[in-house]
């Protein structure tokens, strides 16, 4: 089995390292991730007339630039390369170079740090990723564990994704558009209850936009130089400067089945995500109400 790895936390991340090294009993493993973090990037590609910087790296080179998790027994069979660009702009890299013969056989997003249950997943680059692999058919699975630390835990991940990977690339679905949204929660493996398969929550974010202050994610061991970016950002005259963080605000109609719900309740949530937006419950109304109609012989329109 080819299998193409990415994330949207940057190639320097612990969960993709633990990701891979997952991945290795499966097949082949290639690598092609970010060059600097890019959460929130959704399906976004980097287009525009600019330089894209490529870098392939030995593993040696990687495993000095990514973190250390004392599992080295494959880590030399992994092709390790980053990509100065959104995740899903790494899954088209892949499939127009090093898989231009042959796509692979899977593209797994992951593991990323933080929740992309609920309305996250709208924004998810990680899910971005995984999106981009199923326009191209290609079965296609995010994997995330409900915590921010760069340090995280990811143990329960390394003990449960694989048989969840055995059970859904057993039956993967061969329709169109189909995506894996996995979300694991931050809690010892051991505490785990199981796994639902669920359907996404809903909810919103309030109170997005505050005041810049870099030390907000300090105690998570994050600083805008973990996120590739500078303390002490540049401004124009006149510019004020804001971030994103939020509250979010559940929606009171989700039943048991919501993703995040499920992660609270201490399950791994698995929800089957689809390219394919279109309310057809909606386009039938909309047929019956007279929306298909030839304008010739027409004079009200």
């Amino acid at each position: 089995m080819n299998i193409l790895i990415t994330n949207d936390d940057g190639y320097q991340a612990k969960g993709i390292k633990v990701l891979s090294e997952i991945m290795c009993q499966f097949g082949s493993v290639t690598v092609i991730a970010p060059k600097k973090h890019q959460s929130g990037m959704s399906m976004a590609v980097s287009l525009g007339l600019k330089q894209i910087a490529y870098k392939e790296m030995s593993a040696m080179e990687a495993a000095m630039k990514t973190w250390d998790t004392g599992k080295k027994a494959c880590h030399d069979g992994i092709r390790w390369s980053y990509l100065d660009a959104t995740p899903a702009s790494c899954v088209k890299f892949g499939l127009n170079t090093v898989f231009s013969g042959k796509f692979p056989d899977v593209v797994v997003s992951g593991i990323n740090h933080g929740s992309n249950a609920s309305t996250a997943s709208c924004y998810s680059g990680t899910l971005g990723a995984a999106q981009e692999a199923a326009l191209n058919g290609i079965p296609a699975i995010g994997v995330s564990l409900a915590t921010i630390y760069p340090d995280a835990d990811f143990s329960a991940v390394e003990k449960f994704f694989p048989d969840i990977f055995r059970i859904v690339m057993a039956g993967f679905p061969h329709r169109y558009g189909i995506y894996y949204n996995i979300n694991f929660p931050d809690i010892p493996a051991d505490r785990i209850k199981g796994i639902r398969a669920g359907c996404q929550g809903r909810g919103r974010w309030v109170r997005e936009f505050k005041d810049w202050d870099p030390d907000v994610y300090r105690h998570f061991g994050i600083t805008p130089e973990t996120l590739g970016q500078s303390s002490i950002p540049q401004k124009e005259e006149g510019e004020v400067l804001y971030m994103m963080v939020g509250d979010y605000i559940d929606d009171p109609e989700n039943t048991e089945k919501a993703d995040h719900r499920l992660l609270e309740e201490g399950y791994i949530s698995i929800v089957a995500h689809n390219l394919d937006t279109t309310d057809y419950q909606e386009l039938g109304r909309m047929e019956d109400a007279g929306f298909n109609m030839d304008f010739k012989n027409r004079r009200d329109f």
